[in-house]
């Protein structure tokens, strides 16, 4: 550069900043009288958690027989091998569905609910040794993108059937059941108080989750680059610390995980998502700000300590600067959403 330099020519650099991104509410009462409606998954119902938990205690305690006399009915358990080929638009068979196929899969035929509709229909009846093929549609909404509206052919082969010999559900099974009580009585109360503790739970994470959700579409933002590499890179970073907490990552696995191009694949894939999040993000500290809303430095200091306790636990690198200004986007979240439902209208609706 030093050789190349003339005072004669013109010497030109460019330097590009990022600026406080401007939240533009879509609407004149910007986050007043907001409205929001809360969809409660039937799962949630602390009732039918708890009928469906102790049936499932109640079965830990039964015998398993073999079925020789008849085909498979709705209460059975079954051992499969699975196999699955896709369908062509002319209806030929196409592809091997490897993540469809499962040797030895154990079928409990009473909790069936993430089986392809129409599966359990077409075995019903089917004996020991016995082979059937039909072919069935992913539906659009199916846990798999890859197999999202898929059709397939599957062809099942039955290896061995089994029925249930139940106890007789009286006092007597209380312990077994549920260690410390003496009753059945006791036995459901406590079952249906821990359903209760998870139903409230699960109904305050979903409504916040709904609010949130129509913050971000009340607001227009122009997402700075910066602020979604960072953004960006915490959530995978959270991410890679909840695997390690979990114990599903080892040393190699998590260094791949943690190169560059393993984190710009994610920040590539989750772009809409994490967008989402950065809007409903600055909607929150407007309104933290315009609400002059506050928490304890306490409160703070506390959980910036216990986060970095767990990057350390995790011998994970961490920047505390970084961790508390999260810490604080987090209680802040918490405060507006706090507010936020003891000023806006909130519909829940069950299925």
């Amino acid at each position: 550069m030093a050789n190349s330099f003339s005072l004669d020519n013109v010497f030109r650099y460019d330097v590009s900043v990022d600026v406080a991104p401007e939240v533009r509410w879509l609407s004149e009462d910007k986050y007043k009288n907001l409205k929001v409606v809360v969809e409660i998954d039937e799962i949630v119902d602390a009732e039918k958690a708890a009928e469906i938990e102790l049936k499932r205690r109640h079965k830990a305690l039964g015998l398993l027989r073999i079925v020789a006399d008849r085909g498979l009915q709705v209460g059975d358990l079954v051992v499969l091998d699975i196999f699955a080929e896709s369908i062509t638009s002319d209806g030929s068979k196409g592809e091997k569905i490897p993540s469809a196929e499962s040797k030895g899969f154990h079928l409990d035929t009473e909790e069936n609910n993430n089986l392809v509709p129409g599966f359990l229909g077409s075995l019903i009846g089917i004996r020991p040794g016995e082979t059937r093929s039909f072919p069935l549609q992913f539906p659009e909404s199916f846990e798999q993108e890859s197999l999202q509206g898929v059709r397939a052919q599957f062809t099942v082969v039955c290896k061995e059937l089994f029925y249930r010999e139940l106890p007789e559900l009286d006092d007597s099974l209380a312990g077994k059941l549920l260690p410390g009580c003496t009753t059945m009585d006791q036995v459901r109360e406590r079952i249906l108080q821990r359903c209760k503790e998870v139903e409230k739970t699960a109904i305050e994470q979903a409504t916040d989750n709904a609010i949130l959700d129509q913050l971000g579409k009340l607001v227009e933002v122009d997402v700075p680059r910066a602020l979604f590499q960072e953004q960006g890179q915490q959530l995978y970073g959270a991410k890679l610390l909840q695997l390690q907490a979990e114990r599903k990552l080892d040393k190699d696995q998590l260094a791949s995980l943690s190169s560059q191009k393993s984190v710009q694949e994610y920040l590539e894939s989750e772009r809409e998502n994490i967008n989402r999040i950065i809007k409903q993000m600055l909607a929150v500290g407007e309104i933290f700000k315009a609400e002059n809303l506050q928490f304890s430095t306490e409160q703070l200091v506390k959980e910036v300590e216990n986060s970095i306790e767990e990057f350390k636990h995790y011998n994970q690198d961490y920047d505390e600067g970084s961790i508390k200004q999260q810490v604080q986007d987090v209680l802040e979240a918490a405060k507006v959403l706090e507010w936020l439902k003891e000023n806006c209208i909130i519909e829940y609706i069950r299925p």
